[in-house]
């Protein structure tokens, strides 16, 4: 008998939830089978079998989040046996399980009634976080009373509920199942309509990360404008050959991408980050490219991005790109970015604020190309595609007039665009 443990998925990730199980309970599988799905915040990733046998019991179900080294379900060996090694690296695609252990013990059963796995089979609805404190207290999902509206259950009412159990005067509570009727006409009562759908893991840490950014960070943006009609422009005019020599469309992302390493450059507090009281300057540009995938958004990185001419960039975010959209980023792809670009212009935003991604203490936000009056001189007024840009920035370590420079940089660059090969 071997247990099923997560394996280590890498930085930054500490636990993750049961997304499917594919193998159920009793069936016989090969080495290398895939056993199941788990979802973190980054990457889904897939546990294979590490030997031939038959997958004795399921310990977290689907829909339960669990942590590094946690037993998620047994596996007794088959004829054959496994090869006993510990399990790989993750990558986007698959996964191994841990090591064989030795068969973990039986629970004791609770002293109530109610068996713990009576927690599950209840119609109530509960967060996996309740269902499992429920189960280890032996408590019944529908004697739990709910403070949420429509009757979900959290965690911290099973823990209300323990206490309201041990005082010997407090009666018997029943939540409410369904969304509050209101009065129709003649005085009868309806049930509003809902929908409750999980948050997936990936949008749940990207909800916890951007208020933990918001609340760490001294975060500020200043804003302004870039003139695009050089770069309109060359793309115009070299877009054809481009794409006949490289086989790859020339973007707006790659000029972007120089113009900032460009900006970097001259203030490199802006590639930086905190550590404790240290500033940590990185003397490397990996630029992060925020793409809008199903699950949420994903900050895939360019490695490197000083050292890619403009065709490699674009073929560095093309590819990026499609492996976020189709769910098979590796971890490598994600990690030890030191500066963020994100494109809200492709979903039609005019002007937003972006939220820093940390532990990095500045992201350049593009947005929508429009047509505006510009004035070219004292006299003359031109219609010109015209682009805000913001900066947003930790000002812990950043100041004012740096982050308006940095920005002012980016935009003389933007301009000029044959500048770009020599300072990006």
């Amino acid at each position: 008998m071997s247990e099923i443990k997560v394996p280590a998925m890498g930085e930054s990730i500490t636990e993750g939830t049961v997304s499917r199980w594919l193998v159920k309970e009793g069936e016989t599988v090969n080495q290398g089978d895939v056993l199941l799905e788990l979802e973190t915040d980054k990457v889904n990733i897939e546990i294979s079998a590490e030997e031939s046998g038959v997958l004795e019991k399921i310990v977290r179900q689907e829909g339960e989040t669990v942590e590094i080294g946690e037993t998620i379900g047994t596996l007794s060996a088959g004829t054959g046996g496994g090869s006993g090694a510990s399990a790989s690296q993750p990558v986007a695609t698959e996964q191994k399980q841990s090591a064989p252990a030795p068969e973990a013990p039986t629970p004791p059963p609770a002293p109530v009634a109610a068996a713990p796995e009576s927690s599950d089979s209840s119609s109530k609805t509960a967060s996996p976080s309740a269902r499992k404190l429920a189960r280890e207290r032996g408590i019944e999902l529908d004697q739990v009373q709910s403070k949420d509206p429509i009757g979900r259950v959290y965690q911290e009412d099973v823990k209300t509920h323990n206490t309201q159990a041990a005082a010997p005067t407090a009666p018997p509570a029943k939540a409410p199942t369904a969304a509050p009727s209101a009065p129709a006409a003649g005085g009868s009562t309806y049930t509003k309509p809902v929908e409750r759908q999980r948050m997936s893991r990936r949008r749940a840490t990207i909800a916890k990360r951007l208020v933990e950014a918001q609340q760490t960070a001294a975060m500020l943006t200043t804003f302004n404008e870039v003139d695009m009609t050089a770069i309109m422009d060359v793309r115009k005019r070299r877009k054809d050959k481009f794409k006949e020599k490289h086989e790859i469309n020339l973007g707006f992302m790659s000029f972007f991408t120089k113009a900032v390493v460009g900006a970097l450059k001259k203030f490199p507090t802006i590639n930086a980050e905190i550590d404790g009281e240290d500033v940590v300057l990185k003397k490397y540009y990996d630029i992060g490219i925020a793409v809008s995938a199903k699950e949420g958004l994903v900050v895939p990185v360019v490695r490197d991005a000083d050292r890619l001419g403009f065709a490699e960039i674009e073929k560095s975010i093309a590819d990026l790109a499609s492996k976020a959209r189709s769910n098979t980023l590796a971890l490598s792809d994600l990690q030890g970015g030191t500066f963020t670009i994100t494109n809200g212009g492709t979903f039609g935003s005019l002007l937003s604020t972006p939220i820093l991604n940390t532990p990095q203490v500045g992201i350049l936000g593009m947005h929508k190309i429009q047509l505006r009056p510009v004035a070219i001189d004292a006299e003359r007024m031109e219609n010109r595609p015209m682009m805000y840009i913001a900066l947003s920035y930790d000002h812990r370590i950043i100041d004012g007039s740096e982050a308006v420079r940095f920005l002012v940089t980016v935009k003389e660059l933007l301009e000029d665009p044959e500048s770009l090969l020599i300072e990006g």
